[in-house]
């Protein structure tokens, strides 16, 4: 009886905070700290391999820390493109779906992946030549990535959850891209490699 009790009042609790971090007050806080927790978790996963493979020989926790930036950043952005996406297309049909999913893919990904590039570069020696070259080298790598991960993704994203669920589901997918990403931005660029063979 007791621990029914005790399950039920659990159960209740989370509920309630779930209920609260979902609501229209704190919602905006609650997809920036997800978006900035997968972020870190991605490159800490990342990084747990290349030390695996011995790649690295201890795990740099600032590089983490810009990636958790990068995931503010995002998070920020994305509250605010699915607010906007919804109140412009409003009804559930595959037609709007569709369109959603077109608008996600050719303005949004693109804005996404330029916005990591720069936060990530505002940390480094030479941030706009970083970013310069990381944009030439990288970007298409990663938006090629972004049309396998994310159209049938988002169909269900766009389809089946309200707005303030977006940002959720869509960390919840990105955890496996994030880490993809953060491979991604931490191999060396060509430039890198022939500057330090000279």
């Amino acid at each position: 009886m007791a621990m029914r009790r005790l399950i039920g009042k659990t159960f209740k609790f989370y509920k309630q905070a779930v209920n609260q971090a979902f609501s229209e007050t704190n919602l905006f806080y609650t997809n920036v700290v997800l978006s900035i927790a997968i972020s870190s978790t991605g490159d800490l996963l990342e990084q747990s391999y290349e030390f695996y493979r011995q790649e690295i020989n201890k795990f740099d926790f600032k590089r983490t820390a810009h990636m958790a930036f990068s995931g503010c950043t995002a998070g920020v952005l994305c509250h605010h493109w699915y607010k906007f996406l919804d109140k412009i297309i409003k009804k559930r049909t595959i037609q709007n779906v569709i369109k959603k999913l077109i608008l996600d893919q050719c303005i949004w990904s693109p804005i996404i992946i330029l916005s990591f590039f720069a936060t990530v570069a505002i940390f480094e020696d030479n941030p706009i030549e970083n970013f310069t070259d990381e944009v030439h080298e990288k970007f298409w790598i990663l938006y090629k990535a972004e049309w396998v991960v994310w159209p049938p993704a988002q169909i269900i994203n766009f389809y089946f959850l309200p707005t303030k669920y977006r940002v959720l589901y869509d960390n919840t997918i990105s955890l496996g891209y994030d880490i993809y990403t953060s491979h991604v931005k931490h191999s060396k660029t060509k430039k890198y490699v022939e500057k330090n063979e000279n």
